[in-house]
This record gives C-alpha cells, sequence and structure tokens, in this order.
C-alpha cells in the first residue's frame, strides 16, 4: 500500500486520521472521545484542521460539537447535518451535497452516495440529518482514496471506481449496521480496487465481520487492515 506520504490512523470503528504531506490534520467522522475502541492517546487530538462527515448517527458525529468548538477545524457534511451542526454553535461548518466537489486545508474532497440512514440524536429526539454518504479525498501527496463510510454494496460502486479511481478504498465489514465481508469483497470488485483498508468491525460483539474473512473473499486484492491506534505512512 503506497499511502505517497500521507500518514493513515484508525482511531477505532469507523474514525481515521490522516496527516497530509503539508502537515494538515483531518479526521473523517470524529468518534473519539466515547470511542470504545479509541487508545487513549488519542482521544484528545492536539491538532485538527479538517472534519468530513459521512452521516450523523452517534458513532460517527459523536464529538463533532466539542472538537469543532475547540479546535474550529473546517467542517464539512451534507447540508442537513451541517445545519444541525451550526445550530449547535460549531463554526466553519459547510453544508454540501453528492457530486460535489470542494477543497479544505489542500485537501480536495467529492462527496458521493452511501446507502445507509442517517436520523441525528438529539437528546430525546432523532431529527432528520439528509441522507448517509461517502468521499473521494485527494491527498497533496497525489494519494486518492475512496472513503466509504456506513454502506451496504451498491451497484454504482462501479461508478465510483470507474470516475474516480481511488489507490485505496476504506470499506466497512462489520455487517449488522452495514455491509459484511461477502458485499465488501462484491465491492472490492465493482471498484476495481487494488488495496481495501477495513473498517466498521469488532467495537461491538454485534459486528462480527473480520478483515481475514474479506482476505478469503476478495481474491486479487490487498487487504490492510489496522489495529486501533496503529499509524501507517
Amino acid at each position: 500500500m503506497d499511502l505517497k506520504g500521507t500518514q493513515v490512523t484508525w482511531l477505532g470503528h469507523g474514525t481515521f486520521k490522516f496527516k497530509t504531506t503539508e502537515g494538515k490534520v483531518l479526521i473523517v467522522d470524529p468518534w473519539v472521545m466515547n470511542n470504545p475502541a479509541c487508545p487513549d492517546g488519542e482521544k484528545s487530538p492536539d491538532q485538527l484542521d479538517l472534519v468530513l462527515i459521512t452521516h450523523a448517527h452517534f458513532d460517527h458525529i459523536g464529538d463533532a460539537v466539542e472538537l469543532g468548538k475547540k479546535h474550529s477545524p473546517e467542517t464539512w457534511a451534507i447540508f442537513e447535518t451541517a445545519m444541525w451542526l451550526g445550530s449547535k454553535e460549531v463554526p466553519n461548518v459547510t453544508g454540501m451535497n453528492k457530486g460535489g466537489t470542494a477543497q479544505a486545508q489542500g485537501v480536495k474532497f467529492t462527496m458521493v452516495h452511501a446507502v445507509h440512514s442517517c436520523g441525528i440524536s438529539d437528546g430525546d429526539q432523532i431529527l432528520y440529518g439528509g441522507e448517509a454518504a461517502g468521499y473521494v479525498i485527494e491527498f497533496p501527496g497525489g494519494l486518492k482514496i475512496y472513503y466509504a463510510g456506513d454502506t451496504t454494496v451498491f451497484s454504482d460502486m462501479q461508478i465510483i471506481g470507474e470516475l474516480y479511481q481511488p489507490d485505496v478504498s476504506f470499506l466497512p465489514v462489520g455487517d449488522f449496521y452495514t455491509m459484511g465481508p461477502r458485499e465488501a469483497a462484491h465491492s472490492a470488485k465493482l471498484l476495481g480496487a487494488k488495496t481495501v483498508v477495513p473498517m466498521h468491525f469488532g467495537t461491538f460483539p454485534v459486528l462480527t465481520g473480520t478483515p481475514d474473512q474479506l482476505k478469503s473473499l476478495a481474491s486479487g486484492v490487498e487487504v490492510v487492515a489496522f489495529t486501533p491506534g496503529e499509524t501507517k505512512s
């Protein structure tokens, strides 16, 4: 797996931290402080320049408000989720939508489709959070990734592969709330993926899918599994 100088750290569950070749720090789906899989040393980041949110479930935006207020990163999400974050007085929030491309902190990203729900837990209410999404992210050093977020397999993954040709695809494999290894292997086939990083597994007992199961099903695909807190570059 060639990350072209970008440092990648798994913070557990569906959350990854990226440090660009220009020294900027991006977290996708900021759930760290109350994430049981996140190592203690990663629960309070000392730098955060950019946040991308795939959808509004607690295990993906659980710390977006607190970290947003503490570090004032540029925060991007689908429009309705962004408006909710703004209502919580999170600064520097921008709402976008699927198909849109933006650039911030030297990082270029396109919001793409995902198949999942997106309700926001706000007190005792579930609010409409728009739709779940994924991202194709291009880093300054030339690395291009597909970050699927929470999703099942869908046929338009073939379009994502053909249109954006990501170097590495980050796919959920845990099952129950997302696709499992069987569907992830088919996703890799649709994407034409050469390298897959599994995510959203092992955090809770119900998430039974594993990277090893994906390896056994995804013939010809490099499957690179992280342990929580591990950094690769």
